[in-house]
């Protein structure tokens, strides 16, 4: 199973211009926009990323809905884990 995860392209690095910085969450970082140079992306526009390369361009309420799918399968994750301490055999 491969998970994507969406990111705000913030800047294309002139330097190196298959790179992007792209904000994910909150968390800056690099990833390779080379994937995408039939229609490459733009400071503002929201790309989905699996190991650090840009897979496809996105909508942004495309982009949000995954971002709060992701957060509820870590929270679940987080309660479950909070249950089965609770409930420990001594």
């Amino acid at each position: 199973m491969c998970l994507g995860i969406p990111g705000e392209i913030i800047e294309i690095l002139h330097d190196k211009p298959d790179l992007a910085m792209v904000d994910v969450s909150g968390v800056r970082r690099a990833i390779n926009i080379g994937l995408l140079e039939d229609d490459p992306p733009v400071p503002g526009d929201w790309i989905l990323i699996h190991v650090g390369f840009a897979l496809s361009k996105i909508d942004e309420g495309e982009a949000k809905a995954a971002l709060e799918f992701l957060e509820g399968i870590g929270q679940a994750y987080a309660d479950e884990i909070a249950a089965l301490l609770e409930s420990s055999i001594d």
